[in-house]
């Protein structure tokens, strides 16, 4: 195993990458106590109103940009500073720094609705009360909040425990005492592979996930530390989130079963070459069982796209592989039977098949059928790519806000809004 890690460490320092062989899927989010459902029904109360105090309480009290305070809008809300002003005030009393505070905010809003009184003042005090000092603790929790979304004092030693001697230590007796006292089982097994992981390099931001969840990477003792010898076989840089994806799919899938997945593709007109080429730029293209494969390009052949164009689209765009017929055949017909851009557009930009339909596919291009009728571009089409591949500011700019005419433009706003 240390020649393994040596190994590991080597390819962090020279970055090499070879072929993948193995499938990837995307890690599984963090879960937290704070459950998803609270945090609807929470926003849905408080509306556009609540959404603005936030903002501005974020922007104020902490010094946020305007742009990340909107971004932790979205996923925690409130109408007044009162409970949100006592989890900043709870946590200035433990000694955090205003930097270590918007650091929490920031990866952990959910904080700002928890009672600080009943909830996190106590989780402190316990941590505190295990001689923990105040300059550790403040910089435990502030790179990890999670751990205060955690419930019960046993639950919180042991991943606190973890944090301390694990990620933010080198190996010590201290932590291998810390490590034998943990329950026997599942727990165990991750605590020693996820060390193996960070003596790989693996970064702090990656590890702590694997430890709360039940991610497949960090179980078991044999099948992991075979499966980690073959990803660090193929390159994968241990310093990286994919380093993880190819962990998941090389315990999960065997290589029987990705050999065939490969064949469904060969049978379909893509060499291997391409195969991996593919698989190089989005791990999941095989993910798909041989019945998808088939399905999605039926489904491309049957709106025109010849066998060539689909594998070009694929090549630039793998994730259409993943698409459902319905999604695939309501945007195809949009852009081409309504709008009438060629075909060959699409398989040049590929990438506007995965933007949303109703935020931005279809608003964008009603309000260049205004212009078009109007005679304001022109009879032919402007470049699908300058239409659709740029933000919405840079879009209203170039279509709608240039305009001098105050009534066209709130004519043409009203277009892009009902859309």
């Amino acid at each position: 195993m240390y020649s393994l890690i040596r190994h590991g460490r080597r390819l962090v320092e020279l970055q090499k990458w070879r072929h993948l062989s193995f499938l990837v899927q995307k890690a599984s989010p963090l879960s937290n106590s704070f459950s998803s459902a609270t945090v609807a029904r929470t926003s849905s109360r408080v509306g556009r109103k609540g959404n603005n105090f936030t903002v501005s309480y974020l922007v104020d009290s902490l010094g946020l940009a305007r742009k990340l305070a909107e971004s932790i809008s979205r996923k925690v809300s409130f109408e007044d500073k009162a409970n949100p002003d006592s989890v900043l005030n709870l946590f200035r009393s433990h000694g955090f720094t205003d930097s270590q505070i918007s650091s929490i905010v920031t990866d952990y809003p959910q904080l700002l609705i928890a009672d600080a009184e009943k909830s996190l003042g106590p989780k402190l005090q316990f941590l505190q009360s295990r001689e923990a000092s105040s300059s550790e603790l403040t910089e435990i929790v502030s790179q990890v909040p999670k751990i205060l979304g955690k419930r019960g004092h046993k639950t919180i030693s042991v991943y606190y425990d973890f944090i301390k001697d694990t990620l933010l230590h080198d190996k010590s007796s201290k932590k291998e005492k810390s490590c034998h006292s943990f329950p026997q089982g599942n727990l165990e097994n991750k605590i020693r592979n996820i060390s193996v992981l960070r003596e790989l390099g693996m970064p702090h931001k990656l590890l702590f996930p694997l430890l709360i969840s039940c991610d497949v990477p960090v179980f078991g003792k044999e099948k992991f530390e075979e499966s980690l010898k073959k990803v660090v076989d193929m390159g994968f840089d241990p310093t990286s989130a994919k380093f993880l994806e190819a962990l998941r799919v090389v315990q999960r899938l065997s290589d029987k079963t990705i050999e065939e997945k490969v064949n469904a593709y060969e049978r379909l007109g893509f060499d291997v070459g391409n195969v991996w080429a593919v698989f190089k730029r989005w791990p999941n293209f095989l993910t798909h069982s041989e019945k998808k494969i088939l399905s999605t390009i039926e489904t491309f052949l049957g709106l025109g796209f010849t066998r060539d164009e689909f594998s070009m689209l694929v090549k630039r765009f793998p994730q259409g592989i993943g698409l459902s017929p319905e999604t695939v055949k309501k945007k195809t017909e949009f852009l081409v039977k309504k709008m009438n851009w060629p075909i060959k557009a699409l398989v040049s930009n590929p990438a506007i098949l995965g933007y949303s339909m109703e935020k931005r596919t279809v608003p964008r291009g009603n309000v260049i059928k205004a212009l078009i009728s109007k005679g304001l571009i022109g009879s032919e089409l402007p470049s699908i790519s300058h239409v659709f591949i740029c933000t919405n500011q840079v879009f209203l700019n170039r279509y709608v806000k240039k305009h001098e005419d105050k009534q066209l433009v709130t004519e043409l706003m009203a277009i892009y809004r009902a859309s």
